[in-house]
């Protein structure tokens, strides 16, 4: 039976949300293939998407480049569509250091990683929700490019049991445990089975709070219940349940089979062509590790880094995509890419990397070639696979304006807040006129952002001004993630005036506080003063109602007139909106730690905090969450040493 969305809102689209949403349902219905919604931050376009959804009906994919910004969107659309499916579909490593070997000084990193439990659950029920509803919204990193396990077997492992039918008890716990459910009968879990007399308890491992109750009479099952997996009371009866798999990577055992005997010939084809070229370590290196992993397989039908035989277990041709979260979708179903500017480049560059780290190591006898095959989807694969996209961005890129052609604009702010002026000033005299700025905004208790060009420009200049006698910070990617998240929270309490950094201050800063933004050498055109860069620079000011940007340069680039053009016709658009509906912006008032709540808690819930050995507080899940970060931007960059270091202090973290 075929579920629909119910949308549910304490208020309806306004300013040009209902303009935005008619356009991107009309351009759906012609079966356009890429939109993109141009919205400004606030302006509500996670509000404008769900109207959509619930309009079409149809299954819906939303991409977000970072955990954190999933969760928020999660937890956004969850409030919206309370009676529906909405999951949550991220990594499920709280950290993670792949294996990796660096030849310059002949070292090899094991993998190394640490899995989240919740979040494994919570992706295991993303999966479910799809093979059994229609009304579904799976929020999601770009984990969901990463090979899953076949939606097929995955289905055919499936348990059904229905009311009134004959059943084999002892056969269908047999089926349990062949679908990695394990037996424990005193401390039940996601994952478990429990058997009392004529009663069987299954507590789903994509449940939380409740399990499924099967009471049979001989070998008739006389009743389900579903219940509550902490007091055993009965929360619904039920006619038929279907029992998904415990873990995504399941198949039947002539797979499995079939598969040893592929692995073994690929590993004496590799030895014999090390042996040619005399490479004798490598073929030895080869052979001994490849034996011991099919001994584990046969023996327990598990091993260390069995992810990279997949291609042999799954079945599948030399260089065909793994299979992901992706093609447990229906055919129909919609895609949005949230922060596409950034979540594009994101997807394109993970298939990059994860074949160089991988290609060092099959070259050099740590891994079979199929290894390689294990695999995200490279971009080509992901746009094929997807079928009507609608990207989300303040800045759309390259790629969305040739693709997409005209975007859907969603400018109006409910709050009335209108995009801050900007202010082109010379290069002479520069650094005194940013001195007297930073002065005035100081009296009035507000705050200043400044972006340079490089970290030394930006450590020099926070010297000279402190010398000059301004409170003044520098910020930039050396700096620690603990000591990163304390200045942002000092800026935020007026501990100092000033901020000075480089592409950080660019996006994902939440400052209401901040009233002016100042760029400096702002017509050196280049990536970090690219059209992108400046208005998203800009934006940083655009939480404030006097907010105001000056950009200081000799010259007017393309990139800074366009941009300048952009903010005008924004500015434009807001103002006439306030004075047609009578509105008087009303500035943001928001709690220092209200950008630091996690999925695992609600809004009545406070920040885990934790006190430092020189007594500053510290927010445990933002400094991991950026420490996680930087680990797998490492990983990324091949930069295994780094990422190592960043792994052990996450570990020792959570330790601690």
């Amino acid at each position: 039976m075929e579920q629909t969305f119910q949308l549910v809102a304490d208020f309806v689209p306004t300013g040009d949300q209902p303009e935005a949403i008619d356009a991107l349902c009309a351009g759906l219905a012609a079966n356009r293939k890429f939109q993109t919604l141009e919205g400004v931050t606030g302006s509500g376009k996670t509000f404008t998407i769900a109207n959509v959804i619930a309009r079409e009906n149809r299954p819906t994919l939303v991409l977000s480049h970072n955990k954190t910004l999933a969760a928020q969107l999660y937890a956004e659309l969850k409030s919206f569509f309370p009676h529906n499916a909405v999951e949550y579909f991220v990594s499920y490593y709280d950290y993670y250091q792949p294996e990796a070997y660096i030849p310059q000084t002949d070292t090899f990193i094991e993998k190394d990683s640490a899995i989240n439990d919740e979040i494994e659950r919570l992706r295991l029920a993303a999966t479910d929700a799809l093979l059994n509803r229609t009304d579904v919204i799976i929020v999601a990193s770009v984990s969901c490019i990463y090979g899953l396990g076949s939606p097929e077997d995955y289905k055919k492992m499936v348990v059904g049991a229905t009311v009134g039918e004959s059943t084999d008890r002892d056969a269908l716990l047999k089926k349990l445990v062949e679908i990695q459910y394990e037996r424990n009968d005193y401390e039940p879990g996601p994952g478990t089975f429990r058997v009392r007399g004529d009663t069987l308890d299954i507590f789903p491992s994509y449940a939380k709070d409740y399990g499924i109750r099967l009471e049979f009479w001989g070998d008739e099952i006389e009743a389900i219940k579903k219940i509550d997996s902490l007091t055993g009371d009965t929360l619904e009866t039920l006619e038929h349940i279907l029992v998904s798999p415990a873990k995504h990577f399941v198949m039947p055992q002539n797979k499995i089979d079939a598969a040893l005997v592929a692995i073994r010939q690929e590993m004496e084809q590799q030895v014999g062509e090390f042996e040619k070229q005399n490479r004798l370590i490598e073929a030895q290196r080869i052979k001994m590790r490849t034996e011991y992993d099919l001994e584990m397989m046969k023996e327990i039908g598990f091993c260390g880094g069995i992810e990279n035989y997949s291609r042999h277990l799954a079945g599948r041709n030399p260089g065909d995509r793994p299979e992901c979260l992706l093609d447990y979708f229906p055919d129909e179903f919609l895609t949005v890419v949230d922060e596409s500017h950034v979540s594009l480049p994101q997807v394109r560059g993970m298939y990059n990397g994860d074949q160089a780290r991988k290609g060092t190591l099959t070259e050099h006898g740590f891994r079979l070639p199929s290894a390689l095959d294990n695999r995200p989807m490279n971009f080509d694969e992901f746009i094929s696979v997807t079928n009507e996209r609608i990207f989300m961005s303040a800045t759309p890129s390259v790629y969305e304006k040739e693709h997409a052609g005209t975007p859907v604009e969603q400018i109006i702010r409910p709050t009335g807040i209108v995009d801050p002026p900007v202010e082109i000033r010379p290069l002479k005299n520069q650094i005194d006129d940013l001195m007297e700025e930073i002065r005035i905004r100081a009296e009035r208790n507000e705050r200043t952002l400044v972006t340079t060009l490089t970290k030394r420009t930006a450590e020099d200049l926070a010297e000279y001004l402190e010398k000059a006698g301004l409170k003044v910070q520098y910020l930039h990617s050396d700096i620690g993630a603990l000591e990163r998240v304390d200045i942002l929270r000092e800026l935020r309490e007026g501990k100092f005036d000033a901020l000075i950094g480089i592409n950080i201050l660019r996006e994902g800063l939440d400052l209401p506080e901040v009233s002016l933004v100042a760029i400096l050498d702002a017509d050196k055109e280049g990536f970090l003063r690219s059209e992108t860069a400046l208005v998203q620079t800009a934006g940083r000011a655009a939480r404030h109602i006097d907010g105001r940007v000056i950009m200081y340069a000799e010259n007017m680039t393309g990139s800074m007139q366009r941009m300048l053009d952009k903010c005008d016709h924004r500015r434009r658009k807001q103002t006439a909106y306030n004075e047609e509906h009578g509105i008087v912006p009303q500035a943001i008032k928001k709690s220092i730690q209200d950008s630091l709540k996690t999925i695992y808690e609600t809004a009545e819930e406070t920040v885990e905090m934790v006190v430092a050995e020189d007594g500053v507080e510290y927010s445990l899940s933002e400094t991991l969450h950026q420490l996680e970060t930087e680990m797998l931007i490492a990983a990324t960059d091949l930069e295994f040493e780094r990422a190592a270091v960043l792994r052990d202090q996450i570990k020792e973290l959570k330790e601690s």
